[in-house]
């Protein structure tokens, strides 16, 4: 950890200013390894503002009725964190775009708007728990929502792929729209459910630390959730990194496997305590009611 803690914002806003130039000068002149260049500062900017942020994070810990991640700063560094990683998969998906002249600037910028930030008064515990709850909550029910319509995506798929190959379109005067337009949705349904369901995970464990200080994994909520979300993952890259699993049923029985773990995650949310309103542990900081009655429903449904 001595090594971390010695990271600054310097370290991955140069990884990503390094990887920028590389973008850049692609239609300029050839550079051997350009690519492997601008994975590896990726890559190493990634790093560095993931453990910068995390660092940072064990340090608030330290602080008394201060919020954990809880301040302007915190969620703009977040938000470039976000827009790196999208940069990194797409990157990935597709190295012959050019779309780091336009996200890598983006994520520059909210870097530099984060410095303007960066001496504003953070939230306290509570306000934090709140946020982060709201976040929770909002993020795995759009899970749920994508899920839901993968599934229903992957069913007609394989229905009307059935009726095709049988012969059967005039059968009961159904009318549906075409395979190719159905694997796009289930694509966009896998990839988006994933990308929430990270999102609703670290809300999950930001929102926990600041109500009680840790995070109780053997909760069977909490595991079937990270269940779900390796599955996600799992699929997700699949799908991407797969090229048959682009066409025919393979990405329908991916959105109609992830409907299976989503339902085994549900189970084990409402079968356990997860979510409800426990007594934080001795010392550590109490959970107001400052969230509104709207918030709290959805977070017992749907915390991790």
């Amino acid at each position: 950890m001595q090594h971390l803690s010695q990271i600054t914002v310097t370290c991955f806003v140069g990884s990503y200013i390094v990887a920028l130039l590389l973008e850049i000068t692609r239609g300029m002149f050839r550079l051997p390894g350009r690519m492997a260049g601008v994975i590896g500062f990726t890559a190493a900017g990634l790093y560095t503002h993931v453990a910068y942020l995390t660092m940072s994070a064990r340090q608030q810990m330290d602080g008394r009725g201060v919020g954990l991640l809880a301040s302007w700063y915190d969620w703009t560094l977040l938000l470039a964190l976000g827009v790196a990683i999208c940069y990194a998969i797409l990157l990935l998906r597709r190295p012959d775009s050019t779309l780091g002249y336009f996200l890598l600037p983006l994520v520059l910028s909210l870097i530099g708007l984060a410095g303007v930030l960066r001496n504003s008064a953070p939230f306290s515990r509570d306000e934090a728990t709140g946020f982060w709850l709201n976040m929770h909550a909002g993020s795995m029910l759009l899970v749920t929502v994508a899920v839901l319509l993968g599934f229903v995506a992957g069913v007609v798929y394989l229905v009307h792929s059935y009726r095709l190959k049988h012969k059967r379109l005039s059968s009961a005067g159904m009318r549906l729209p075409s395979l190719e337009w159905l694997q796009t949705v289930n694509r966009v349904c896998l990839l988006t459910s994933t990308c929430l369901m990270a999102v609703g995970l670290f809300a999950g464990i930001a929102m926990h630390l600041n109500r009680s200080g840790e995070i109780v994994w053997t909760n069977r909520g909490i595991a079937l959730s990270c269940v779900l979300f390796a599955w996600l993952v799992i699929a997700t890259l699949f799908e991407a990194f797969y090229k048959p699993a682009r066409r025919g049923r393979k990405i329908a029985y991916l959105t109609l496997a992830s409907f299976g773990f989503l339902v085994l995650a549900m189970a084990g949310l409402f079968t356990s305590n997860h979510g409800g309103t426990g007594e934080p542990p001795a010392g550590k900081a109490q959970v107001t009611e400052q969230t509104t009655s709207l918030s709290v429903a959805f977070a017992k449904g749907a915390e991790v």
